[in-house]
């Protein structure tokens, strides 16, 4: 039977986080507060904890989970050929709305599904999110909803989508609601934003040289393939998403 505990108890935050650490290290599955919606999480070195979080939203391998990290410092260890621009990204704009497509560490032991050899990486701007991510690691995250339904708001809709798939809801009231986060992918040549969100594309561009906004080609060219990170489907909190002339991105956030 699934559990619940409420975050905004003081008396017993740091005995409910390391109880979702234990669930998490158990191959399970948890809904957890972030700072755009409520989402289920896995552990994201785990095939099988992330197969049964797809499972759980009722999607399959070409619609894989972003992951979730505690520090920026983390990227470097699960993401190859991270560059001095993507680190100012994160210098600026994390913890916050911006998901970073890159370049997955090719000797990470991991399976998210089929991800064209990249991954989608965000640091949550919400502390008890945060809290579990520093005793878990990085987290696969998907938000706490079937495939296709709106995105939880609360612990209590989670619960009527998810249901017993879910070993623990922690609870930390209405979700904050900031919307589907920005995602930049810096995995194509020139990077280019693949979902609008709260970061707007001029704030980005400040710090990526020639960066392509939704739907935009570079000057002079005819219609290009798709990144890898476009070629696949990510679905997170839903958005009004700028689909690319070709190739999918509708990305966790």
């Amino acid at each position: 039977m699934s559990r619940h505990y409420d975050l905004r108890s003081s008396e017993v935050h740091d005995l409910v986080i390391a109880e979702a650490a234990r669930v998490i290290e158990d191959g399970k599955l948890i809904v957890l507060p972030t700072d755009t919606v409520y989402g289920v999480a896995a552990d994201a070195f785990s095939p099988e904890a992330v197969e049964r979080l797809l499972d759980a939203k009722g999607r399959d391998r070409t619609m894989p989970p972003p992951v979730l990290i505690a520090r920026p410092e983390t990227l470097m260890g699960i993401a190859e050929g991270v560059d001095a621009v993507t680190m100012a990204l994160t210098a600026e704009f994390w913890p916050g709305a911006l998901t970073i497509i890159c370049r997955a560490q090719p000797m990470l032991d991991w399976d998210l599904g089929d991800t064209h050899g990249t991954v989608a990486v965000r640091m949550p701007d919400h502390e008890p999110a945060l809290d579990v991510l520093r005793r878990t690691g990085p987290l696969a995250v998907s938000s706490a909803n079937e495939h296709g339904q709106p995105a939880a708001q609360t612990v209590e809709d989670a619960e009527a989508m998810l249901g017993q798939n879910i070993e623990l809801y922690l609870d930390s009231g209405p979700a904050e609601g900031q919307g589907a986060s920005t995602i930049i992918d810096m995995t194509a040549q020139p990077p280019r934003v693949v979902r609008s969100g709260p970061i707007p594309y001029s704030a980005l561009a400040e710090h990526v040289p020639n960066l392509l906004d939704v739907g935009q080609e570079p000057a002079g060219s005819e219609a290009n393939a798709p990144t890898a990170a476009e070629a696949q489907s990510f679905e997170d909190e839903p958005a009004a998403v700028e689909k690319p002339t070709s190739g999918k991105a509708d990305r966790d956030g």
